[in-house]
């Protein structure tokens, strides 16, 4: 859980995972919404998956990036756990 709150920290990496929230993409689609290098995308790309925030699917010549939902509902639930115990006082 420390490497996706690692990941979010970043306002990039959290403007990649809005715009995967719309659609899954390719690095380049990606890419294009950002004045940044595609290698800098490439790095941030990489830190999300290492996080587990995103999967990627070799799909043809490219690869394509979407969400993974499953870590989104366990960073959810963690965070809900407090207001959980704040009812119990």
């Amino acid at each position: 859980m420390n490497e996706a709150f690692k990941a979010l920290s970043d306002p990039t990496r959290r403007k990649i995972l809005d715009l995967l929230k719309e659609r899954d993409m390719t690095a380049g689609e990606i890419a294009d919404h950002f004045n940044i290098s595609k290698p800098s995308i490439s790095q941030h790309l990489k830190l999300l998956k290492h996080a587990g925030l995103i999967h990627d699917e070799k799909q043809g010549q490219f690869i394509i990036y979407s969400l993974n939902i499953t870590v989104f509902q366990e960073l959810i639930s963690w965070a809900f756990s407090f207001t959980d115990k704040k009812g119990d006082q």
